[in-house]
């Protein structure tokens, strides 16, 4: 069985064909800088061919920039999808997987961090975790978090940014469940 850990593209070629690839699947906007973040987090895409790659998709009209809302978008045109399309399968299908899954994780993250708003303020005796849980216009939640030392405050940090929205939903269904405490005596 052959290992593909640390494998890695080998031709500048096969870059170009994997970033038109993945322009044409992910089907929604993608900065330069995020194309780049997601070629390099997976760990399949050399930097250099990257670049050769991209400099040539540019040239050849492959891809083209498009300015949108104030943004500049990279864009697959019909040359850079036919071109994918046709090479598709020269291709070895685990590298294709992989990047694709790269960028699905790649956008998942960044609509989790959008959701949350987390900073960490060292205070006498440990950190406070100041949290905001935002919706598209306004915050739906703000909670303040103790942590007896910074680690654990990147802890909790970190743990909120796994779910957002997971986390405003079990404090809402928490809050929601409180009831008073019930007081036992015993009477003899």
């Amino acid at each position: 069985m052959i290992e593909f850990n640390n494998v890695e593209l080998n031709s500048a070629h096969d870059v170009k064909v994997m970033i038109c690839y993945l322009l044409d699947k992910l089907k929604n906007p993608v900065t330069e800088e995020q194309l780049y973040e997601i070629a390099q987090d997976s760990e399949i895409i050399n930097y250099f061919y990257y670049t050769e790659a991209m400099a040539d998709l540019l040239k050849n009209k492959s891809v083209v920039r498009v300015e949108r809302d104030g943004e500049t978008y990279i864009e697959a045109t019909e040359k850079g999808r036919f071109g994918a399309e046709y090479f598709n399968d020269s291709i070895p299908y685990y590298f294709r997987k992989k990047l694709l899954k790269t960028a699905m994780y790649y956008f998942a993250r960044i609509k989790r961090e959008s959701e949350a708003d987390i900073e960490i303020t060292e205070v006498p005796n440990g950190c406070e975790v100041n949290c905001k849980i935002k919706d598209t216009s306004f915050d739906l939640m703000r909670i303040s978090l103790y942590a007896p030392d910074y680690d654990q405050a990147k802890l909790i940090r970190d743990k909120i940014l796994l779910n957002p929205t997971d986390f405003y939903s079990k404090v809402i269904g928490f809050a929601l469940e409180n009831e008073e405490e019930q007081i036992k005596i015993d009477v003899d």
